[in-house]
């Protein structure tokens, strides 16, 4: 029997892609950054404003690239919509950064994630259990600095070590992990939300509603600030880091487009409804935040576990549990999702000469095995680095501007490439594409200006990608030039 197949074998349905969508965006994010949020923004209309805008944003771009999807129904999605737009230097610096940090990182911050709630219920198992502790020196301030590798990271490792496992045997068990996974966690997600109906507190409720648009930033030391003028901007584009984490990987479903049936119909269809439902739900559980959690407890939960704070408030100490099992199963899923989606980039780059060959074959179970070993290696060399929590902060501007060029791609592509098939049109074209391209760009701008620690490191990491493009492929060279 052959140990390689020739194509990948197209077995998800809309409803296995759209589990793909909404898996891979819900993970531990919703639980977590409204705290920061509300700390940034300091009212609840603003609060619930944030997660609006960034739910506009999200819808906006899925439904944009619907068009493209169909137009390339291929392994790779993003990696090949700016690869056709632009050239392959601008498809090869994303698919360097989505290798590097921006798939690999939010694999490794994701595990770590599951690990840290797995402690809620296994203590043994926490962050703060070190297995290994190195001294590295002392800091600038004279505090001594330590290697340390925690029971969580390699808990983390073993999950995603077990996941990329399990996704080697073929598409079609990763596919039940996904749905099965995915289906609770929502299912989990509306039981909390309804929790918050039942247990809703009026006086909570209108002591939030009031002066709710008037935005404050909270401080555990500063108390309260006015923020007024540019500084609003500010504080919405240092908010939305958080909720566009929470909401990113929506695009997955796009990199497995060789394996879903009729992916001219069901990725934009997939993009839609899974966006769509995970809005929504996201909005409704920052609703439930609000219902049972006075402003200062939604902006300094403990270590900013904000849904533990409400299910405690809602259910007493057994609220702990719950939400530990809430993102065990969360987390579970959305990685399954980010795996399966993440090698077959990898994959496409590898059939264009510009990644390992390795990685552009397939095993005898028609999926990208080495590539989805080689990310594994990755993401667990992030774990144990700790350095993925950061890398994943800084990585919002870059991924952000990735979108924008990928629906400018749109407006390219219909001068590039008039008599191309569209099965599908970006819905609202040009004034949705165009007002999300201002959106994307305003945010990055304000992100500069105001955040600077949230750009740079990720920009360099970007672009390290041009002289890496030209150290592997310098045949690219002489073709630019003769351009």
């Amino acid at each position: 029997m052959s140990q390689h197949a020739s194509s990948f074998k197209p077995s998800l349905r809309l409803f296995d892609a759209t589990m793909i969508v909404a898996g891979s965006m819900i993970g531990s994010g919703i639980f977590i950054v409204s705290a920061d949020i509300t700390r940034n923004v300091g009212s609840a209309g603003w609060l619930i404003i944030v997660w609006l805008l960034t739910g506009f944003m999200t819808l906006t771009a899925a439904l944009s690239y619907g068009e493209l999807s169909g137009m390339f129904p291929h392994a790779g999605g993003q990696y090949v919509y700016l690869k056709e737009a632009y050239n392959p230097l601008t498809g090869f610096v994303y698919g360097w950064s989505f290798f590097a940090v921006i798939q690999t990182g939010t694999i490794a911050a994701v595990g770590v994630a599951f690990s840290k709630f797995a402690a809620y219920l296994i203590p043994s198992i926490s962050e703060t259990n070190f297995l290994l502790k190195i001294s590295t020196g002392v800091n600038d301030t004279g505090v001594p600095t330590f290697f340390t590798i925690s029971a969580a990271q390699i808990i983390s490792i073993i999950l995603i070590t077990f996941l990329t496992w399990t996704n080697t045997k073929g598409v079609k068990g990763a596919k039940w992990i996904q749905n099965i996974f995915t289906s609770t966690k929502i299912l989990s997600l509306l039981g909390l939300i309804i929790a918050g109906i039942i247990f809703f507190k009026p006086e909570v409720w209108q002591a939030n509603w009031t002066d709710a648009f008037s935005m404050k930033k909270l401080s555990a030391t500063r108390g309260m600030e006015g923020v007024v003028g540019a500084g609003v901007l500010g504080a919405i584009a240092a908010s939305m880091v958080g909720s566009i984490f929470s909401s990113d990987a929506w695009n997955n479903v796009t990199f497995i487009a060789g394996e879903i049936e009729n992916p001219k119909r069901n990725i934009g269809l997939s993009l839609f409804l899974g966006t769509l439902i995970v809005t929504v739900v996201y909005v409704c559980a920052n609703l439930m935040y609000v219902a049972v959690l006075p402003l200062h407890n939604l902006a300094f939960a403990p270590q900013d576990r904000i849904a533990v704070s409400a299910a405690n408030a809602m259910m007493g100490n057994v609220g702990t549990y719950v939400i530990a099992i809430m993102i065990m199963i969360s987390t579970f899923g959305c990685n399954n999702g980010l795996i399966l989606a993440g090698a077959r980039v990898y994959y496409s780059m590898g059939k264009d000469g510009l990644f390992f060959r390795k990685a552009a074959t397939l095993n005898k179970n028609s999926v990208p095995g080495w590539a989805l070993w080689a990310q594994c290696i990755v993401a667990s060399i992030l774990c144990l680095s700790g350095k993925y929590g950061d890398l994943l902060d800084m990585i919002s501007f870059v991924v952000v501007i990735f979108y924008v060029l990928s629906i400018a791609g749109i407006f390219i592509l219909r001068k590039k490439s008039p008599e191309a098939e569209r099965p599908y049109k970006a819905l609202g074209y040009p004034v949705l594409p165009a007002i999300y391209i201002l959106m994307g760009i305003s945010f990055c701008i304000l992100l500069i200006i105001y955040k600077p620690e949230f750009t740079w490191p990720g920009l360099i990491i970007a672009l390290l990608g041009i002289p890496i493009y030209y150290i592997i492929s310098p045949s690219k060279i002489n073709s630019n030039i003769e351009k």
